[in-house]
């Protein structure tokens, strides 16, 4: 009998966000006859690990000394008693991570880059750059973010490969609302949601979908008026809620913190939106769009890749809160035409986007394909 391929997960944590859920649903999809997976936290397991153990073997990481981004040690040795034959890299760990997989001696090593600020800072072009030269490979989640590294991080543009996100478009599928979010925040059945999922972060511009949002609530003229539901959490969440105050528009901006019930929150909301000044291939739009959401995003990174030609005119220009609340306002006073969109997305996910062939695709870098 061959031998499984051995291989090493290493993240901050699983608990909450859309790497997060991307990784947790590679590790369920993975081949286990093929490969053995195994996971490394470097704080601490969270939400998307309920469960996991049923498919990979689950390690958190020894405490590290304050010296460990010049000499990773103990990191080292986490990785050398699991003895993997890859170690696959995910978020904000890539040159520690690295730098220990290779006193390690770990034979192949993988980073999956699922997003970048634009224009990147200088230590972090710095860090990456080292980190991409003992990377075998590394991957973009879009075209655009696989051409930001190539110009700015990974000097050997060979080493490159693009594996766009998918999603389980059989668990994201359109549902009717059953009004549970409606009755927490004594909404009537009437009143249209406008929802976003993610963190609460100043890449992600939420700053601009409480402006756009004031501008929208302040030339409305008809009854009932839409509110703003945002899911999730983030460094941002205070200020966020202050620029709601300051604007008016606070009764109708309802922060929910990160949640389960994704599904209910889907089924309730009249379109998701986002606003991110910078994105890779968004999980929380592809599920969105699985749901039978019409979206209305920002034109950066994948988004313009994620809908497509048919879509296209829902993008709106980045750091525009007017264009953004402009693009809410003609889509809720033309349901028919958000419902068109809305079938459209779903579409747009089954043909495009879907988990298993993303998932197959990392399982031929594991093996060595494409190398």
């Amino acid at each position: 009998m061959t031998r499984r391929i051995r291989v090493l997960h290493i993240i901050q944590n699983l608990h909450y966000g859309g790497m997060e859920r991307l990784l947790a649903d590679i590790i369920r999809c993975t081949d286990t006859e093929r490969f053995e997976s195994h996971l490394l936290a470097l704080e601490f397991l969270g939400r998307f690990a309920d469960g996991l153990h049923e498919h990979a073997e689950l390690h958190l990481a020894q405490p590290m000394s304050r010296w460990s981004m010049l000499r990773p040690t103990s990191f080292a040795r986490d990785i050398r008693c699991i003895a993997p034959d890859v170690v696959h890299t995910h978020g904000g760990i890539w040159y520690k991570a690295t730098l220990a997989a290779r006193l390690a001696d770990v034979p192949r090593t993988i980073h999956t880059e699922h997003g970048r600020q634009r224009p990147d800072p200088w230590n972090a072009r710095l860090l990456d750059g080292l980190a991409a030269r003992r990377t075998d490979v590394v991957v973009a989640v879009s075209e655009t973010l696989a051409r930001q590294l190539a110009a700015t991080v990974v000097g050997d543009a060979s080493r490159i490969r693009v594996v766009i996100n998918g999603v389980d478009t059989c668990d994201y599928r359109p549902r009717a609302d059953r009004g549970a979010l409606r009755r927490e925040l004594g909404l009537a059945p009437d009143v249209p949601i406008i929802g976003s999922i993610g963190r609460l972060q100043r890449i992600k511009g939420y700053d601009i979908m409480v402006e756009a949002f004031a501008l929208l609530r302040g030339g409305w003229s008809s009854t009932p008026a839409p509110v703003l539901v945002l899911c999730g959490d983030g460094s941002e969440r205070a200020m966020l809620e202050q620029l709601a105050r300051e604007r008016g528009v606070a009764d109708a901006v309802h922060f929910l913190g990160w949640r389960d019930d994704i599904h209910e929150l889907h089924s309730a909301f009249a379109l998701f939106t986002m606003s991110s000044r910078s994105e890779g291939t968004s999980v929380s739009l592809l599920e969105a769009m699985s749901a039978g959401l019409c979206p209305i995003v920002t034109d950066v990174g994948g988004n313009a890749a994620v809908l497509g030609d048919a879509l296209r005119h829902r993008l709106v220009p980045a750091e525009r809160p007017e264009a953004l609340a402009a693009a809410w306002s003609a889509a809720l006073e033309q349901p028919a035409a958000r419902c068109e969109d809305a079938l459209r997305a779903r579409a747009r996910v089954e043909q495009a986007f879907g988990l298993e062939a993303m998932v197959r695709a990392y399982e031929a870098l594991y093996a060595g394909g494409g190398s």
